[in-house]
C-alpha cells in the first residue's frame, strides 16, 4: 500500500503543510479500508484508488468556489457514488505531540473484545484499547494511514466537570513516546472542539472519510 498519505500526515504533525496554492493532490488509498478527503489551508488531498484524472475532472464540475471544491456535497456525493462508499460527517482533524509519563487520570483498561465500544471501534482502527474512568472511557487505536487516534466518551452526569479534558489528555500519555494523537470532532459539537483544544490538541484542517459498504 501506498505511504503518501502517511507522509502528509506525519508532516502536519510537524506543523508542515501542502502549500496554499488552491491544488489539490491525489494519492492513493493507504489501505483498503480507508479512503477520504483532506481540507488543509487552500490545499486539499484526495485519498482514494479511483483514476486522478476523474477525481479532477468530478472536481472542476463542482459550482462553488474552487477552493471549497474538495468538501464540497457535491463532489463528495460522486466520489461516494464512484466508490460504493458512505460516509458519516466532515469532521475538524486535530493532532497533539505525546506526554511522558502516566496520565493523572486514573484508568482501567477495559479487554473485552464483545464490549460495544470495543467492537465499533475496531470498524475504524487497528490495535484497538478501551479504557474506563468513573464517568468517561477513552479509547486509542491505530486509523488512518497508521496514525494513533483518540476518542472519547463522558457519561451525561459527568459532563462540565472536565473529565472530557482530562481523558483527552491521558491519551497524549498512552500513544508511545515521540509519536502524536489525532482527534476528529464534528465542528457543530462545539464542547467536543473546546475540550481537546484544552488538551492541547491544535486544528490542522478537515477530513472527510468514506466507508467501505457493508
Amino acid at each position: 500500500m501506498s505511504d503518501a498519505l502517511a507522509r502528509i500526515l506525519a508532516a502536519a504533525e510537524r506543523g508542515e503543510f501542502p502549500p496554499p496554492d488552491g491544488t489539490t493532490t491525489v494519492v492513493p488509498q493507504p489501505s483498503g479500508r480507508d479512503a477520504g478527503v483532506l481540507a488543509f489551508t487552500a490545499h486539499s488531498v484526495v485519498f482514494t484508488d479511483e483514476d486522478p484524472e476523474w477525481v479532477r475532472a468530478a472536481l472542476a464540475s463542482v459550482s462553488s468556489d474552487p477552493l471549497a471544491a474538495s468538501m464540497n456535497p457535491g463532489f463528495l456525493g460522486a466520489l461516494m457514488a464512484r466508490t460504493g462508499r458512505s460516509m458519516n460527517t466532515i469532521d475538524l482533524l486535530t493532532v497533539a505531540p505525546s506526554r511522558p509519563g502516566p496520565p493523572e487520570l486514573p484508568l482501567r483498561e477495559i479487554d473485552d473484545p464483545e464490549h460495544p465500544r470495543v467492537a465499533r471501534a475496531r470498524h475504524f482502527r487497528d490495535d484497538v484499547r478501551v479504557w474506563a474512568t468513573h464517568g468517561g472511557v477513552l479509547v486509542l487505536g491505530r486509523g488512518v494511514a497508521g496514525r494513533w487516534e483518540a476518542a472519547i466518551e463522558v457519561d451525561l452526569e459527568a459532563r462540565g466537570a472536565g473529565l472530557g479534558a482530562r481523558l483527552a489528555d491521558a491519551a497524549r500519555h498512552l500513544v508511545p513516546d515521540g509519536r502524536h494523537v489525532w482527534a476528529q470532532q464534528a465542528p457543530g459539537n462545539a464542547r467536543s472542539v473546546r475540550t481537546f483544544q484544552l488538551a492541547g490538541f491544535r486544528p490542522v484542517g478537515s477530513e472527510a472519510l468514506l466507508l467501505p459498504s457493508g
